[in-house]
């Protein structure tokens, strides 16, 4: 099945499955942010082109700090919830590099914007690999120096290899270990198996 076609069926099966808890959501984050809870973001996507990606609000607009029900949110990551409508429309996958901020992707030069021609996804290797960034950044001494220099890097690299390494049966592998991530799955074991 063409990617593009399981992402649209799966995309708008799951809206339908998930709608009552990303209303739920929405309305619960509206309620603890004090603000309309649905928020989008300038991302880099496919060929290094911006688009708007959808998250549900877990920052408080005033303090711009990190909710309770936020943190919840980003925990199981149903603050992602609405990226299903971008997969929609053609702008994300399921599976493939996250779509990065301004200002890392898009200054990438050479080789390293080899993954720059996929669709971003919902979800990938790198994002397997660094499921707990958030609390592997708080450990350090310097938070955007280890980032800089060692996850976007990192991250650069696996996503390269995907580009180049990828296949339906390797997505459906890394969409089961992201629905059920209690499962073992090292990252690096499953690149170097398949070189």
């Amino acid at each position: 099945m063409p990617k593009r076609l399981f992402d649209l069926i799966f995309a708008l099966i799951s809206v339908i499955i998930l709608a009552g808890l990303l209303l739920l959501s929405l309305l619960l984050a509206s309620i603890d942010t004090y603000s309309f809870g649905l928020f989008w973001q300038d991302r880099i996507g496919q060929h290094g082109k911006r688009f708007k990606i959808f998250k549900i609000k877990s920052l408080h607009d005033s303090t711009k700090k990190v909710t309770a029900f936020g943190r919840c949110l980003r925990a199981f990551k149903l603050d992602e919830l609405p990226q299903l409508l971008n997969i929609i429309l053609g702008q994300m996958s399921f599976v493939g590099p996250r779509p990065d901020l301004p200002g890392f992707a898009d200054l990438l030069q050479g080789n390293d914007r080899q993954f720059l021609t996929l669709k971003p996804g919902l979800t990938g290797l790198a994002s397997l690999k660094y499921r707990n960034e958030e609390t592997l950044l708080a450990k350090q001494a310097s938070p955007q120096n280890y980032n800089d220099t060692v996850i976007w890097p990192d991250k650069v690299r696996i996503n390269n290899w995907y580009s180049t390494h990828r296949s339906f049966i390797m997505d459906i592998q890394i969409l089961f270990y992201t629905v059920f991530p209690f499962l073992s799955f090292d990252v690096e074991e499953f690149m170097n198996e398949r070189r």
